[in-house]
């Protein structure tokens, strides 16, 4: 049990390490940028799903985060058909094809954008698996590490440069960029309780309109506790942190100055499963930002979902 624990802590110090680095987004996690997934259901050979996520923002905000005649509220809604298969006992593939449906609100006027999103598709390889009893209780490790690519199959929109105000650069359903992820999974459960930590590093290209969206950082942790209330329906009530952290955006030779910064949220949620079926649900208050410069403010986040295991 001591090797365990101490392989145990010893993965979570080096996903502390990892979050704690300095990078970048789109704005982080609305539009175009959203990828957070919640804790996988487990499958041991496909699982399809459905998922919807909700996020909102407030733009040009004044000094100290007040509104102003030119603030804007924006909304983004996100509903996308999801898939995994796990090929043989060690790989994984991941893949994902969203729908946007943006909205923004400005002095009474609405403008709404939506479409096919950007699909992208995650490998998987599963470098620690490993169950253990002692002291009749479970250990049970589980790490998958990966990389992934996003293709522009959504359409991204040349904004208009002729304004004199700053804008952000987010009202897209797509970044009309491929870029490339870099992604790990950590899953440490004692019996019935565990943590999941995930870590994603998103590396973006220049897209046609030369904008190159910044290089984004997504970590999350969170604590769950499994319960079978009767013979194959299991819920698991689960809460935490996620993080994301944003370097500037980059259109043409210049550096965007309303983009990129951080963002703490915590999470609390709960996922269910019955025979095939899981279904889950969480709620992601933010707990402190500086993005864009002051100008953007993040609202609270929705995700739910629900899906299929073969």
């Amino acid at each position: 049990m001591k090797t365990i624990l101490m392989r145990s802590i010893l993965l979570l110090a080096v996903s502390g390490l990892i979050t704690s680095a300095v990078v970048a987004c789109d704005i982080c996690g609305c539009g175009a940028g959203s990828a957070y997934i919640g804790i996988l259901p487990e499958f041991s050979s496909k699982v399809f799903g459905v998922r919807y996520r909700y996020n909102s923002l407030l733009t040009h905000i004044g000094a100290g985060g007040v509104r102003t005649y030119l603030t804007t509220d924006e909304k983004y809604r996100t509903a996308d058909i999801w898939g995994g298969w796990n090929i043989g006992k060690r790989f994984r593939v991941i893949g994902s094809a969203p729908v946007h449906f943006n909205e923004k609100l400005k002095e009474g006027v609405a403008t709404r954008r939506q479409g096919m999103g950007d699909i992208s598709m995650q490998g998987y390889y599963q470098l620690v698996n490993s169950k253990r009893s002692k002291d009749t209780r479970l250990w049970v490790q589980s790490l998958w590490i990966g990389g992934g690519l996003k293709l522009p199959s959504g359409k991204y929109e040349q904004p208009d440069k002729s304004r004199q105000l700053p804008t952000t650069n987010i009202f897209q359903t797509g970044t009309g960029s491929i870029d490339f992820t870099l992604n790990a999974m950590y899953d440490l459960r004692v019996q019935d309780a565990g943590i999941n930590t995930t870590l994603s590093y998103k590396i973006n290209t220049v897209n046609a309109s030369d904008y190159r969206y910044g290089n984004k950082l997504s970590a999350g942790m969170q604590g769950y506790y499994k319960w079978r209330i009767i013979e194959k329906v299991t819920i698991a009530p689960n809460a935490g942190l996620i993080f994301e952290n944003a370097a500037k955006d980059q259109d043409g030779k210049y550096a965007a100055s309303t983009s990129g910064g951080y963002l703490l949220l915590a999470t609390t949620g709960l996922e269910t499963s019955f025979k095939r079926m899981s279904a889950g649900a969480n709620w992601q208050p933010p707990l402190a930002q500086h993005l864009a410069g002051g100008f953007v403010k993040a609202g609270n986040r929705v995700m739910v979902h629900v899906s299929y295991t073969l």
